[in-house]
């Protein structure tokens, strides 16, 4: 199975003019590969500076960080962009979707970044909006598509580059409780079709889905336990 994230030693800070403030104090975590966690905590905890650790979208202070192999703790911003669209689908509370562009295309944006041609972006979109469940909506632009509608998107868009890691942050956290149950659902069934799924959440119901909650407090992890 193996480990596909492996942190020791985690240091984030940030400069705010004159003064240092210490956001993660040194954290240890392995992921091993088709885990389903959680992470939670507080506002102020860390966990958002975490999540953007783990998705590459910072470099940490101090302390190192390999991703499937790779120490991405040293990288520049290029190599980080780079093994992001490889590595990392991210799926956002607010869904991040191009508003004039139809769900096909938003599906297939980071295989243009990853330089594929246009014949397989556009069988791989249409079979990952199947497995999301919109194959039927596939020429709709955001704007036509209901809230739940617009995540599913975004979660075929996180597939598309078959990535090692599922990095969603909030996912539920603009839609009402049924369709939060759906989405949820729909991350239970990536999970079990062998992907690592990683949410981030501030909600009781949806942590209960992954099978490892995570919690910080004030920059270290609080507790590590083991749902199912």
């Amino acid at each position: 199975m193996g480990n596909v994230i492996e942190i020791r030693g985690i240091i984030r800070n940030f400069q705010l003019g004159q003064e240092t403030v210490y956001v993660l104090k040194g954290i240890d975590l392995d992921i091993a590969r088709g885990e389903y966690l959680a992470i939670m905590g507080p506002s102020g905890s860390g966990k958002s500076t975490l999540m953007n650790l783990l998705g590459c979208l910072d470099t940490p202070t101090g302390g190192t960080y390999n991703l499937n192999g790779n120490d991405v703790s040293q990288m520049t911003d290029n190599e980080l962009a780079d093994i992001r669209n490889r590595e990392i689908g991210f799926v956002f509370q607010t869904f991040n979707l191009l508003p004039r562009t139809s769900a096909l295309d938003n599906v297939a944006l980071p295989m243009v970044y990853a330089g594929s041609p246009k014949k397989d972006r556009i069988v791989r979109a249409e079979e990952v909006l199947a497995d999301v469940g919109l194959s039927d909506r596939m020429d709709h632009k955001p704007n036509q598509l209901s809230g739940g509608q617009r995540q599913r998107v975004a979660v075929g868009r996180a597939l598309v580059n078959k990535p090692s890691i599922i990095l969603a942050d909030e996912p539920t956290g603009n839609l009402d409780s049924k369709t939060s149950l759906e989405i949820m659902q729909l991350f239970d069934d990536i999970h079990a079709a062998g992907n690592t799924v990683i949410l981030v959440t501030h909600e009781e119901e949806v942590a209960a889905h992954a099978h490892r909650v995570i919690r910080l407090r004030d920059g270290m992890i609080e507790s590590d336990v083991r749902n199912k």
